[in-house]
């Protein structure tokens, strides 16, 4: 699908307090980043931004960081935050490509990933694409602390089963697995819904999702 692209977008991202700018020369000092140390926390490829704002908004004892490759879907994200009555300390964003998240962040500083509802990539030869394929889980092997997860949610279930089979060979393990999420009752505590993911499952498509680990 064409991204539609957002006139001023680019300018609206670059001016904006919310973005940090230049985030490789953040890299193992992004405590300082924010106006209290908490573990830090990340989505990759969020989107509109709904789930990483709630969640900055729900669970304040965490510092969270959302990552968007287009500034066309990144401002988005930057509207619902500054229509927001109160600011978010614990929240800033990055617009980066996902394949330089090493080159961003140090060993062992990030908490938990999160990755939601990512582009498939359906051709075979774009696999390496994925944001679940071994070669990214092996990035991010390299910034999440050694007790720290890996949590993806999906509505593919081609991109799922693919996501699956990585976690083995790349070294990882799935802690948690459920084919119908809104159906299971202790994974889908506390879930916070994406824009897709409200959209998928109100037409009866199944949420898919893992929680993975070193």
């Amino acid at each position: 699908m064409r991204l539609k692209h957002v006139k001023g977008s680019e300018e609206t991202v670059e001016n904006s307090p919310l973005v940090t700018k230049n985030p490789s020369e953040n890299k193992g000092q992004w405590a300082k980043v924010f106006a209290e140390n908490k573990p830090i926390r990340i989505e990759i490829g969020m989107g509109k931004g709904r789930f990483i704002v709630e969640n900055a908004v729900k669970h304040p004892e965490y510092n969270y960081i959302g990552i968007e490759k287009y500034t066309s879907v990144l401002v988005r994200a930057l509207q619902k935050v500054e229509a927001m009555e109160n600011p978010l300390s614990n929240l800033t964003f990055i617009c980066m490509d996902a394949k330089d998240i090493c080159d961003v962040f140090g060993e062992g500083e990030i908490d938990r990933i999160y990755l939601n509802f990512s582009d498939p990539w359906p051709k075979d030869r774009h696999a390496k694409r994925r944001l679940e394929s071994r070669e990214f889980l092996k990035r991010y092997d390299k910034i999440l602390k050694k007790d720290g997860c890996i949590e993806f949610k999906t509505d593919n279930r081609i991109l799922f089963d693919f996501a699956v089979e990585e976690v083995e060979p790349a070294g990882w393990k799935i802690d948690k697995i459920s084919y119908d999420l809104h159906a299971d009752a202790s994974m889908n505590e506390g879930n916070i819904m994406t824009e897709y993911e409200e959209k998928f499952s109100s037409v009866g498509n199944p949420i898919f999702k893992y929680i993975i680990s070193r």
